[in-house]
């Protein structure tokens, strides 16, 4: 689904992966930071897409609240676990978004 975000500007975290065949609780970690990610301040919307890179486009009210999640206990441990078994590779991109525009039909 593709995130209902308010009118810009806003930022945008963009998480790019690849990952390691090791699956040990990827899916419930994942779902967990979602609903996690959700309870904070300045959160905005999330977007997902995972072939051979994954990647998630979170969208947040300010650089503070980016701060904010990155330092939260529970996604710091799943940080920790991404680097040690999930991941071959990762980058994350933090970019503000001055601009957007597009449509829906219903």
């Amino acid at each position: 689904m593709i995130a209902n975000t308010p009118e810009p500007p806003y930022y945008a975290v963009i998480f790019s992966s690849t990952r390691t065949p090791v699956d040990h609780g990827y899916s419930a970690m994942a779902d967990r930071m979602v609903e996690l990610a959700k309870q904070q301040d300045g959160f905005l919307g999330v977007e997902s897409a995972r072939n051979e890179i994954g990647i998630t486009v979170s969208y947040w009210n300010s650089l503070e609240a980016i701060k904010k999640w990155k330092v939260n206990t529970e996604h710091s441990v799943a940080r920790e676990k991404g680097r040690s078994e999930w991941y071959k590779s990762f980058k994350t991109r933090i970019a503000k978004v001055e601009r957007d525009y597009g449509f829906e039909k219903e």
